[in-house]
């Protein structure tokens, strides 16, 4: 890939600059946000980006994937750096609009083993200095057991997948602007929700669709 993937829809919009805002979609794995953000690609336009997961670059890519507490703490290091890269890349795009995100730098808590100003000094940073960087979070829930499926850079079980979710929820729980989108025996019931919850972060001339899923 040597661009950032944005949306494929038509647009009218005659804004030649947006100020860009950064929207995340996260959640467990097995929530389905693959699927949103495909959906996400086809349906707005090109004034929203699509930033890939970082951890999935990160693993992918051959990082060690050590179960012990340095081998976490180094991966999570490296996907924050990422991260936090592909966001600076992106609001240097004049179509941005909303930079959607695959996770956020926040997401990492989940999966770090102790304090979060360990986590966060290392970047200069803090949680409250994190939430503050993002206008909205998107939390799709991880999907029942019975439909939980894996694949190849998914090593969670059902179970696993879970709590993970439960972490995540947690570590965004104090964002102003979070919404849960529960779990749903039928996903595009669920993909719709959270379809509606960014277009509502996209700016109104670029809403050339009345309503998600009647077009």
């Amino acid at each position: 890939m040597d661009h950032l993937p944005s949306g494929t829809h038509p647009c009218q919009c005659a804004r030649k600059r947006h100020k860009p805002k950064l929207v995340v979609l996260t959640g467990g794995p097995g929530g389905g946000k693959t699927a949103i953000l495909e959906m996400a690609r086809r349906y707005f336009c090109r004034h929203v980006v699509l930033l890939p997961e970082a951890a999935s670059i990160v693993f992918t890519g051959g990082f060690p994937r050590l179960s012990n507490d340095a081998g976490r703490r180094a991966a999570q290091h490296a996907i924050f750096a990422i991260q936090r890269q592909m966001e600076q890349l992106a609001e240097t795009i004049d179509d941005a609009a909303v930079i959607l995100c695959d996770r956020g730098t926040v997401d990492g808590l989940a999966y770090w083993p102790g304090a979060s100003r360990g986590f966060f000094g290392r970047h200069g940073t803090t949680l409250h200095e994190e939430l503050a960087r993002y206008a909205a979070v998107i939390h799709v829930e991880t999907a029942g057991p019975e439909a939980y499926e894996r694949n190849s850079t998914r090593v969670e079980s059902a179970i696993e997948a879970r709590r993970i979710d439960a972490r995540i929820r947690q570590a965004w729980n104090s964002h102003p602007l979070r919404f849960v989108v529960s779990s749903s025996a039928n996903f595009l019931d669920k993909a719709t929700l959270a379809m509606e919850l960014v277009r509502a972060q996209v700016p109104e001339c670029c809403r050339t669709h009345p309503h998600i899923g009647k077009e």
